[in-house]
């Protein structure tokens, strides 16, 4: 089920959180339940994928100590647990947000069906998937509590996870070695070379984003502040402390072992949601003991 990779599911709060509406007790409830309605859909996802590679998973020096592929667990018990998490999920999705909610976590589950047995054997369009799920996780959660993402936030979120993607990629391709294409097959059409350079093209691509985003009168309008650029500084940190642990301690292939394992990145990123929050919801009021 992989309860650590749930921790990707905290997009579903980005588009309340930045519409400054997850202080509302009915909001942060909603978004809650479909917080839990992607975890739940989320596992199931990872059980039709570990029993789609199953057989390639044997071959790898980490994935054969999964479940399925070391046999402690049968595919007659996986697909049981799956079913029970598919039900679970849809239900809190509807207790969420209705029918909408319940149509986004469908065209997740789908979707990452699709890629399991097509699109991750594509070459850019199996990293690609990666931004469609964390896409529709912010669209969840807007959902949810009646909140429609800006544009910035789709297209952060689409850099951000891009960046993820080919720093994973990379990541296997340097450590497999020529091995890289027997575990996965689309990996025999990567190359470190190729791989930097998209990921150096979505590293200035995420903090132009992300800059642009802070300083778009727009969103100082929303947010009645000039401050949020003081954010900046926290993104760039990550990203140089990701590509630093990606490059030079080779821990780019399990993002989640990152965010919740490395102290500074984890510090870095507590900071960053701290003087989000307080921004967003006081920066109105700083603004004006600011001014007097």
């Amino acid at each position: 089920m992989r309860y650590q990779e749930w921790v990707k599911n905290v997009f579903v709060f980005a588009a309340p959180l930045f519409a400054r509406k997850l202080t509302e007790p009915g909001i942060l409830a909603s978004t809650l339940l479909a917080f839990a309605a992607f975890c739940c859909i989320s596992s199931a996802v990872y059980i039709v994928n570990d029993a789609a590679d199953i057989e390639r998973d044997r071959l790898h020096p980490k994935k054969k100590f999964r479940a399925l592929a070391s046999g402690r667990v049968s595919l007659t018990y996986a697909y049981t647990v799956l079913c029970i998490l598919v039900m679970l999920g849809l239900g809190l999705a509807w207790t969420a947000g209705g029918l909408r909610v319940v149509a986004v976590l469908a065209l997740y589950g789908a979707s990452n069906v699709l890629y399991s047995y097509v699109l991750k054997y594509l070459v850019i369009l199996d990293v690609g998937f990666i931004a469609v799920g964390f896409i529709l996780r912010i669209m969840a959660g807007a959902l949810a509590a009646d909140a429609p993402p800006s544009y910035w936030l789709i297209l952060c979120t689409l850099n951000v996870s891009l960046f993820l993607g080919f720093a994973k990629r990379r990541a296997e391709v340097v450590t497999l070695g020529d091995e890289a294409g027997h575990h996965r097959a689309v990996l025999a059409d990567y190359s470190v070379g190729f791989l930097d350079q998209m990921i150096s093209i979505v590293t200035t691509s995420t903090l132009i984003c992300y800059i642009l985003y802070t300083v778009d009168e727009r969103t100082i309008e929303h947010f009645g502040t000039r401050w949020l650029v003081a954010t900046v500084p926290f993104v760039m940190y990550g990203i140089f402390r990701y590509l630093f642990l990606s490059y030079h301690r080779q821990e780019g292939g399990s993002p989640t072992r990152v965010v919740l394992t490395d102290p500074l990145f984890l510090g870095n990123n507590a900071l960053w949601a701290l003087s989000c929050v307080v921004l967003i919801y006081w920066g109105r009021d700083m603004e004006g003991w600011i001014s007097q």
